[in-house]
């Protein structure tokens, strides 16, 4: 929703900043620290970071449209049976 100042108060601009910034940090970047340790990485320099992000996005983004609900611990069985990850990828050995 896109509202200027005449149509609505100083309050509901704040609330609707608030609420989509906040969908943005639980739906996206909690998933990413939580599933990949992004937080974590010791990369920060150049463009390797915003790379890995994107990668880790494309990553989330196919793992939800195989409608996977528990994404870390699909990520933990893939590491520990990666040829479950090739089938669902369609690869044959």
């Amino acid at each position: 929703m896109s509202l200027d100042r005449s149509q609505a108060s100083a309050e509901q601009l704040l609330a609707l900043a608030r609420r989509h910034w906040g969908a943005i940090e639980n739906g996206l970047h909690y998933v990413r620290d939580e599933a990949f340790g992004e937080d974590k990485s010791p990369i920060f320099r150049g463009d390797a970071p915003q790379n890995l992000a994107a990668l880790r996005n494309a990553g989330l983004n196919c793992l939800r449209q195989l409608k996977i609900d528990n994404i870390t611990a699909t990520l933990r069985s893939f590491a520990r049976n990666p040829q479950r990850l090739f089938a669902i990828l369609g690869y044959r050995n």
